[in-house]
């Protein structure tokens, strides 16, 4: 039997829908997320161009002294015991310096036994007045005047101090052996390792003061630790010679 396709065509199709409708393309349409992306895009963009605009380093002009922040500024430095002496001695050597170069204000207090740094109108530098109490304070921890003037021509320098102790816990005559290894027979390892990682040591009792660049310092206290454990000397001469030829190679 024969079947009309047309009526099948007819049945299968729904009655609500045109068939101009049915024959039209589908079109994507633009999803709401998409767009609030882009947005946010672009102000991320220009949120990274105000910042690298905003990053850029500011310019300032030196401060002159006579704009120094507030008052004089001052710092005070207690003096030892034994020191006293030392100090009255230098004192022409560490006053010249300080007033003639620095333009700083400098008096030793009888009453409170401490040396004052003060600035003035004349001081041009406001670092002049950290360098002037580091100056005082080596000389004060021990150093010679002439070593401790390096703390002021110089800006790489600085002051380091540890005790004994604190490597190992030593007592008695153990801590007096320690300390003598360091030092050495005349002080011959002392002089050695200040030759070779130049820096400058004091021994005060069982504390080790340290004055030189932050690279020397390293390695005149991994050497000193080195004897506080027990190393023989020979062995630590080997070590730092060999460690100081290698920073001279780099530079």
């Amino acid at each position: 039997m024969e079947v009309d396709i047309s009526l099948k065509e007819g049945a299968a199709a729904s009655p609500g829908i045109d068939s101009q409708n049915a024959n039209e393309e589908f079109k994507s349409v633009k999803s709401k997320k998409s767009n609030s992306k882009r947005k946010r895009k672009l102000e991320d963009g220009q949120m990274e161009t105000e910042v690298h605009s905003a990053a850029k380093r500011p310019e300032f002009p030196p401060i002159s002294g006579d704009k120094l922040d507030g008052s004089d500024d001052m710092r005070k430095i207690a003096v030892p015991s034994h020191r006293y002496t030392p100090l009255k001695e230098n004192w022409l050597k560490i006053y010249t310096p300080i007033v003639e170069h620095l333009q700083l204000q400098i008096r030793f207090n009888l009453k409170t036994r401490n040396v004052e740094i003060k600035t003035c109108k004349e001081t041009q530098d406001i670092s002049s007045l950290t360098k002037a109490t580091d100056f005082v304070k080596a000389f004060l921890l021990g150093f010679q005047v002439e070593d401790a003037l390096a703390l002021i021509r110089l800006d790489d320098l600085f002051l380091e101090t540890f005790d004994v102790t604190d490597v190992k816990p030593l007592k008695g005559d153990h801590l007096s052996r320690a300390i003598g290894r360091i030092a050495g027979k005349g002080g011959k390892t002392k002089f050695t390792i200040e030759n070779v990682t130049r820096t400058r040591i004091v021994l005060a009792d069982a504390k080790v003061h340290l004055l030189g660049s932050f690279q020397n310092i390293k390695m005149a206290r991994t050497a000193i630790c080195n004897l506080i454990l027990g190393s023989p000397p020979s062995k630590v001469y080997g070590n730092i010679r060999a460690v100081a030829s290698r920073a001279a190679e780099r530079f």
